[in-house]
């Protein structure tokens, strides 16, 4: 049975049938928004096909590691299938993916409402198939380069025209229970095509469609779908609903199926299965090309990243030994574990280099390029500190945790926009690791003439506004500054090891600059292990008070509730005893400080804000910049790691202390939770969410609390990107219009564009905008010739008003990619099989050989790997061809069927079956290639059938050569 068989069947199997609404459709009644009821959405059957796809590819792999599996009880969730998948601790990343690519999937409306072929209207059939089958070419070659924010972009963007296909044709009508796998092939037919002349529709009769589409495209399998808009070729079928005013013109009526109301509504239930099964197949497709791996780091179903940026200058020998200790320790103590690094990356800087990006999934390799770096040069005492964090923001995941390294000033100060407008987007924490300064780089004795004690005090003073950039940049994104001698590092490094876990979450952050007395309250949940208390600064003392009203002061070590601590630097680390309750904890000093309070649970939360949309469906669309200052805001907020929770309260907190925000709650389902702000506060903030889990044993106990890492700095001003092509080739020049706006004064504003490639840029350097007023602007960008196909570009445009007291950002992915001409899969000829099989199939073995090739014209052959089978696979250049790749496969008569998947250079896939017979032989075959995800009829029936599911009228694509 193929794989696609498989994921069918669970997609069938599942309760409930979701559907083609679109957009996040919100609507204000009594001062909440609520979602658009009565309609089955894009981003559900999305979410479906995410959640089989993905389980199919924690089965295949955990099969493949020899490890038990078993499948999540009906219907999935995230949490469930997280929870399923081996190496995965913590849903949130997941959740987090499946959530931006249905958002970009919901942006096709508002971006793309007057393009057809955007939504298979107009009859726009092979228009529609080359958006699909263009984007399923940028999503392979990202994967392939690890870009997986660039792939879950495009790939969210190509599911929506591949479902409204279903919904907006007359493929259901036509009895098609199958999806039409040749929309995401090209040079395949996707069925007989209606002329443009020929009439597909008659008048409904009222208000009933229900067979308003002629009677001779059902018999001669003619394809058509509904025209959109004010007017339509004459005969042609409308799409229908409030919005299209061609349903007026004769024949009135349409023949949509996006909701249960629609013309075609009494279809919609079957469109929506059709869909979600369709979506399966080109997650499929691409879960084949990249490998199951790398499939599920797309999908976000693996553990924290590790991320070091490192000063490579001379003085840091000491912490490049510290790193390479650290790193040795993480990869022999996580490997293998739940808490094993996804992905490892590396980015070295000095002055005047920086990079390249090292990044990789195999610990050997993180660790060779780790012990290759070597402490060289020095001489300036500031280095490119900035351009390794940029490059690391941009190629790390998002919700990673960075480490930087350095004893010297960051050179590239410009960049300091640059990277907190990254650390917001991405909302990764950065650490940064700072060791004392010598006044000479690359030297360590200092001479004790008066010049040189000058020199030094001159130097000493400078540390502290060096630092202060590292101090901010750290407290924005939610990490720590950790100050520290060389001795010292060793010992401070030992926060990575802890922080390496993918189900660490924050329950409380607080930064006081001055210091000042102030208590400080959170609440420990029955989920929570592993409470740790980190402090910065220099002489803070505190006293801890635990629910049961026990307390500890800094002074006292007898005392119970501390369990560890760990002081060195600036940086004190307190392990607490786990207690369920609120808590209290006093810090008293005059310095500087931060607390932040830790610990290990499932529990957590992601969180988006909102503004109307500019579409024509007046609703709301995730926002990618800034929030506006001082003004109504709304949030959408999704608990995860829990399915049984209620959010209480959820309130802005503004860093310096000085006052909160409350929000008003309202829960939609699903773990979502919208939220109204009367006022966005115009200084920096966090956010604090409260919760009740109800299903906990008692209230107590199931109270939690979580808080965002990273802070938010509302604005008065916004940048936006018109939604053009952002895709070019090696060697081409790409042009981003953008504009800017104010809701506040006028003047010149200062423009700054800024991409992780340093790819050649042009941009304006300023702008002038009325009071309330908007200005536009364009970048350039020129990918150099030899730039990798699948290279992603995080392109961050900002502006900032007169006298930089107002920013604002746009981050934008753009993607790299060669004109793709190779369309065919590889295929398989089988030169000889032969089997000693007896009745006693474990004494006996069979063995094949098989020549695989992506024929002439063709990329040649990447990967192959065994799909199903349990025998032993080897592979090599056939000698003097290296355009055909030898296969041979050995394996017990007891595992009588192999399956092979062949991957060519673009990542066309091929899948090429063979059995052997039962009985002694020595044949030959013919070659059997079977596109990945490709579904037979048979095989469907015979599988619905084993598990008691009968399917009536399965029908089979026409013209679409399935085997």
């Amino acid at each position: 049975m193929s794989p696609g068989a498989v994921a069918l069947c669970l997609l069938l199997m599942q309760t409930g049938v979701y559907g083609f609404g679109t957009e996040l459709n919100l609507e204000f009644n009594n001062d909440f928004p609520c979602k658009k009821a009565g309609s089955q959405k894009h981003e559900d059957i999305t979410q479906r096909a995410i959640l089989n796809t993905t389980l199919q590819a924690c089965h295949a792999l955990a099969l493949a590691d020899g490890k038990d599996f078993s499948f999540p009880p009906q219907p999935f969730t995230a949490e469930s299938v997280a929870a399923a998948c081996p190496g995965s601790k913590s849903s949130k990343r997941f959740h987090q993916t499946i959530k931006f690519i249905q958002r970009m999937n919901r942006l096709v409306d508002s971006s793309h409402v007057s393009d057809p072929e955007y939504h298979f209207d107009n009859e726009k059939f092979a228009e529609g198939r080359r958006i699909i089958t263009g984007g399923l070419a940028i999503v392979k070659a990202s994967n392939k380069e690890m870009n997986f924010e660039a792939a879950r972009e495009k790939l969210g963007e190509i599911t929506h025209p591949l479902q409204d296909f279903y919904s907006h044709s007359n493929w259901v009508e036509l009895g098609n229970t199958l999806p039409n796998t040749n929309l995401i092939r090209s040079g395949t037919s996707i069925g007989n095509m209606a002329d443009l002349s020929r009439a597909t529709c008659r008048n409904c009769d009222g208000d009933d469609c229900t067979n308003n589409i002629l009677e001779d495209l059902e018999q001669e399998r003619i394809l058509t779908s509904g025209y959109f808009g004010f007017s339509k070729p004459e005969g042609k079928c409308s799409h229908g609903g409030f919005l299209d005013k061609s349903k007026e013109i004769e024949p009135k009526g349409g023949i949509n199926k996006d909701e249960m109301d629609s013309e075609h509504g009494h279809l919609h239930t079957e469109a929506a299965n059709v869909a979600v099964a369709a979506t399966s197949d080109l997650l499929e497709d691409i879960r084949g090309a990249a490998g199951d791996r790398t499939f599920l780091q797309m999908m976000g179903i693996s553990g924290k990243a590790l991320c070091f940026v490192i000063d490579t200058t001379g003085s840091m020998s000491d912490d490049i030994a510290a790193v390479r200790t650290v790193t040795s320790s993480i990869i022999n103590s996580k490997v293998g574990t739940e808490d094993e690094p996804s992905v490892y990356i590396l980015v070295p800087f000095n002055d005047p280099d920086f990079g390249p990006l090292t990044r990789t999934t195999d610990p050997n390799i993180f660790k060779n390029a780790i012990n290759s770096l070597s402490a060289t040069g020095g001489g300036d005492f500031a280095e490119m500190s900035l351009s390794g964090l940029q490059l690391a923001l941009t190629g790390a995941p998002p919700n990673s945790e960075i480490f930087l390294f350095t004893d010297a000033a960051a050179k590239d100060t410009h960049l300091r926009s640059t990277v907190i407008a990254l650390i917001e987007r991405t909302k990764t924490v950065v650490n940064c690791m700072i060791s004392d300064v010598p006044i000479y780089r690359g030297r360590r004795q200092i001479g004790n003439d008066h010049h040189q004690q000058q020199q030094q005090q001159r130097q000493r003073r400078s540390v502290s506004s060096y630092v202060q950039l590292y101090r901010d940049l750290a407290q924005t994104s939610g990490g720590q500054t950790i100050e520290v001698t060389k001795s010292e590092l060793s010992e401070a490094v030992t926060i990575i090891t802890e922080s390496s876990s993918s189900s660490l979450v924050t329950l409380l952050q607080a930064a006081r600059s001055p210091g000042k007395a102030e208590n400080f309250i959170f609440t420990v949940d029955e989920s929570l292990k592993n409470l740790t208390v980190h402090i910065t600064g220099r002489s803070v003392a505190f006293t801890i008070i635990s629910p049961s009203g026990v307390s500890q002061q800094s002074t006292d070590t007898a005392g119970s509730l501390i369990t560890a601590s760990q002081t060195v630097g600036n940086f004190k680390n307190l392990k607490l005893k786990t207690e369920v309750g609120l808590w209290e904890m006093k810090l008293v000093s005059t310095n500087p400080y931060t607390l932040k309070v830790i610990g290990k649970s499932p529990i957590d939360f992601l969180f988006d804000f909102l503004e109307a949309s500019e579409g024509s469906f007046g609703s709301f669309d995730v926002i990618d910049h800034r929030p506006r200052a001082g003004v109504k805001g709304t949030l959408l907020l999704t608990v995860t790691g829990i399915i049984s929770a209620t959010v209480t309260e959820v309130i802005l907190v503004e860093s310096s202390g000085s006052g909160n925000v409350n929000g008003k709650v309202r829960d939609v389902g699903g773990g979502d939770f919208l939220v109204q702000f009367n006022r966005i506060p115009s200084e920096e903030f966090v956010v604090l969410m409260r919760g009740q889990n109800i299903n906990s044993s008692s209230r107590s106990s199931g109270t939690f609390q979580r808080q965002s890492s990273s802070s938010i700095k509302a604005s008065t001003v916004t940048v936006t990107a018109a939604d053009t092509n952002r895709v070019f080739a090696p060697g081409e020049t790409l042009s981003v219009p953008f504009s800017v706006k104010t809701s506040g004064a006028g003047g010149t504003f200062t423009i700054q564009a800024t991409n992780d490639r340093g790819f050649t840029s042009t941009f304006p350097s300023s702008l002038v905008l009325d009071t309330g007023g908007s200005a536009n602007g364009t970048v350039t960008l020129t990918a150099p010739v030899t730039t990798t196909s699948g290279t992603d570009v995080t392109l961050t445009i900002e502006a900032e008003s007169p006298g930089g007291t107002d920013t604002n950002y746009l981050v934008l992915r753009l993607s790299v990619l060669k004109t793709v001409t190779d369309f065919t899969a590889p295929m398989c000829k089988l030169p000889s099989l032969q089997s000693n099989c007896t009745e006693n199939c474990s004494m006996s073995t069979w063995k094949l050989s098989v020549q695989v090739t992506d024929g002439a014209n063709g990329t040649g052959i990447d990967r192959v790997s065994l799909r199903q089978g349990n025998g032993t696979m080897n592979t090599s250049l056939a000698a003097g061809n290296d355009n055909i790749t030898l296969v041979s496969y050995t394996a017990s008569c007891c595992s009588p069927d192999v399956e092979l998947l062949v991957v060519d250079g673009v990542g066309n896939v091929g899948t090429c079956s063979y059995s052997v017979p039962q009985t002694p032989t020595d044949n030959s075959h013919q070659p059997t290639a079977i596109p990945a995800g490709s579904l037979s009829t048979k095989a469907v029936q015979s599988f619905l059938l084993c598990l008691g599911i009968t399917i009536l009228g399965l029908n089979l694509p026409f013209e679409m050569g399935i085997n």
